[in-house]
């Protein structure tokens, strides 16, 4: 497997943030449009409409203001390369060896979850507050771990880090 570029992978998520971010501003406007629209006037007491388009815009935009926090937080995090003697901790790149299968990880502030890729490779971001983030975190190459998962015990060796 070849190893994905850190950088490349950090500028993928911040894409992908601010596409989502894009999205929840035009969902919010969407929104705002109809809680004011002529159609969404109250004809009798007990109509709700306007209200409950309301709620969903401020929802949209709470989320949005989420993502610019995260955001923030991507923008300020140091970015830091690991040698296989350096403990794991955060923006370690790191391939696992999981019963057999190499899966690889980007240890990040924001934006666990998301599943990135570079050079064909497929990469998931993961927060150090995660199951795995903790369990990664600290070890180093050729340590090998078990972690208790939902529904399963996964067993894993730390195969290389970047």
């Amino acid at each position: 497997m070849s190893r994905p570029n850190k950088q490349a992978l950090l500028d993928a998520l911040r894409a992908r943030l601010l596409e989502e971010r894009e999205g929840l501003l035009a969902s919010q406007r969407s929104a705002q449009e109809g809680a004011t629209h002529a159609e969404a006037r109250q004809e009798h007491p007990k109509d709700t409409r306007a209200i409950e388009a309301q709620y969903v815009a401020r929802g949209f935009a709470e989320r949005a203001e989420e993502l610019d926090e995260m955001l923030g937080a991507l923008g300020r995090f140091r970015v830091d390369s690991f040698s296989d003697e350096d403990p794991i901790g955060a923006s370690a790149l790191v391939g696992l060896d999981c019963e057999g299968k190499e899966r690889c990880y980007l240890l990040v502030p924001v934006g666990g979850g998301t599943t990135l890729e570079d050079r064909g490779v497929r990469v998931q971001a993961l927060t150090l507050g995660s199951p795995l983030g903790k369990a990664l975190t600290g070890r180093r190459v050729g340590e090998a771990f078990e972690l208790e998962l939902p529904g399963r015990r996964m067993q894993a060796r730390v195969a290389w880090v970047d």
